[in-house]
């Protein structure tokens, strides 16, 4: 008897449907084709076993099964219940009414508990446009899928369950998820906050310049001088994400399997790799491609911490990312793109040692030292950093104060504010959200300044030597501090506050 059931296999960050074929006929053998792993080969082992403990069996028949379409590799062990329903169905064992109404997807267990799948979200918003009545998956993966509404998402946790629900019509627990509600919720919970640091209110300002205008950021100073501290509390100030950049967002890390089971994630991401990491774990790759740190990160922040710590050619491979806004990786077989909008906040020390040239120093360094060891982050990455500051090390008598500081829920309205602003700016321009993707052509057209801001800007270059390609993002830097002040026009005053922030543009920075 041929049965048709359905699964689904995820390619970057969107699910195509698979038709599983399974036809049981005279003969003996087990037969799978359509191009499966080895974790899917496997999985006759694990049914078996799964079918015996809850007191079925595979027939001793001929059955082969297709996974169609057949050119496009399967992977995982996520088509485990998919199978064993099928053969089930196909050797009359339950009954198959209905049962290609349904998507069934789940990793078995060998006493028939089902384990968790990676990619549900992605998998529910395929079933949803595909016309499936439901999807029947883990009970762990169920609030996730839960979240697309118009589908009837039934958690389990065993495939007894969906047995007695084809063959007797015992009925399933439907998983019920006020997404929304949920969602806004969880806006305002963040695990760090601003009124946590003390002293640094120059480099919270600059925090603030770069969360208002989606700006990259290099913070530079010795050890224990707060850049980890500081970095950490960056999503703490961001915009609460929009339930669009929430669906984009958890779809990405359903993909890797990192979402709970609590539905949208809320919080924006932070992603913080080890300065030992390759650039395939960067920027996602391997043989069956998987993202990176920078699509993990998107919608959220990227910290670089010790920046050039990092391997130079891990680095460099971010260059058309940070452009693009998304990563495209190529295989003979397929390409995959993923989304990879991120902040970039990276860290530094001024040295070798950790030190400023100071003699009082625990490790002192040259002034050749230390440009050797700048020069490992390469120019062209360092064009794509819109803010430099250079970081002090915080006084006694700063740590010390009791006083209360600003918190991140007040920083957190001024950039809310800010942002408006440039929603409004670039409500025609699709590409364009906010004032750090603005381009050559938009730069000259929202950068407006009148001709004495323009001479103050050209003396300024001129007089701290500022390299050419400071120039525009001077601009933009500008264009968010006047968006912070609710100015039209570019002053003289945010320009020069800009100026303050491209220390590495500075010839003889280091003396």
């Amino acid at each position: 008897m041929l049965i048709k059931i359905y699964g689904s296999a995820v390619f970057g960050v969107e699910a195509q449907t698979i038709s599983v074929e399974v036809n049981v006929d005279q003969g003996i053998g087990y037969h799978l084709v359509g191009l499966p792993d080895n974790a899917i080969k496997e999985s006759n082992y694990r049914i078996a076993a799964a079918l015996q403990n809850t007191g079925y069996r595979i027939p001793g028949k001929k059955i082969t099964i297709n996974m169609a379409p057949a050119d496009l590799r399967k992977e995982g062990s996520a088509y485990d219940l998919t199978l064993a329903i099928g053969i089930l169905a196909a050797s009359k064992q339950i009954a198959s009414v209905a049962i290609d109404e349904y998507l069934i997807m789940g990793e078995l267990s060998l006493d028939g508990s089902v384990n968790p799948i990676k990619g549900a979200l992605p998998i529910a918003i395929k079933a949803k446009e595909a016309g499936f009545k439901g999807f029947i998956l883990p009970i762990a993966n169920a609030k996730e899928a839960a979240v697309v509404e118009g589908l009837e998402v039934y958690g389990v946790e065993n495939i007894l369950e969906v047995i007695e629900y084809f063959d007797k019509g015992m009925p399933l627990k439907r998983t019920l998820l006020d997404a929304k509600t949920e969602f806004y919720d969880q806006l305002e919970l963040s695990d760090f906050d601003f009124a946590d640091v003390k002293g640094q209110e120059g480099i919270k300002r600059c925090m603030e310049i770069a969360a208002a205008g989606g700006h990259n950021i290099i913070l530079i100073g010795p050890p224990g001088s707060g850049k980890t501290m500081l970095a950490k509390r960056l999503p703490s100030i961001l915009p609460p994400m929009t339930l669009e950049e929430a669906l984009e967002t958890t779809k990405i890390h359903s993909v890797i399997g990192k979402v709970k089971n609590t539905g949208l994630m809320s919080q924006r991401p932070f992603r913080n790799p080890h300065h030992t990491i390759s650039s395939a774990a960067l920027v996602g790759g391997g043989s069956y491609p998987q993202p990176g740190e920078i699509s993990l990160s998107h919608n959220g922040v990227l910290f670089l911490d010790e920046l050039p710590e990092f391997e130079r050619r891990v680095l460099e491979v971010m260059r058309q990312p940070m452009e693009d806004r998304e990563v495209t990786i190529s295989r003979a077989r397929f390409t995959v793109t993923y989304p990879s909008s991120f902040m970039l906040v990276a860290s530094m020390n001024p040295s070798p040692g950790g030190y400023f040239n100071d003699p009082n120093a625990p490790v002192t360094s040259s002034p050749m030292e230390m440009q050797r060891y700048l020069s490992k982050i390469s120019g062209p990455l360092l064009d794509r950093i819109d803010i430099h500051i250079e970081v002090s090390p915080v006084p006694f008598e700063k740590l010390s104060e009791t006083g209360i500081t600003e918190g991140s829920k007040d920083i957190r309205q001024r950039v809310i504010a800010a942002r408006n602003r440039q929603t409004q700016r670039f409500q025609n321009m699709e590409a364009v959200h906010y004032n750090a993707q603005m381009n050559t052509k938009q730069i000259r057209e929202f950068c407006q300044m009148k001709e004495e801001t323009n001479v103050l800007l050209k003396h300024a270059m001129e007089r701290l030597n500022l390299s050419a390609r400071a120039y525009d993002r001077i601009l933009k830097v500008s264009r968010t501090i006047a968006d912070l002040d609710g100015s039209i026009e570019i002053e003289g005053k945010h320009i020069s506050e800009a100026i303050q922030y491209r220390s590495l543009d500075r010839e003889g920075w280091l003396g």
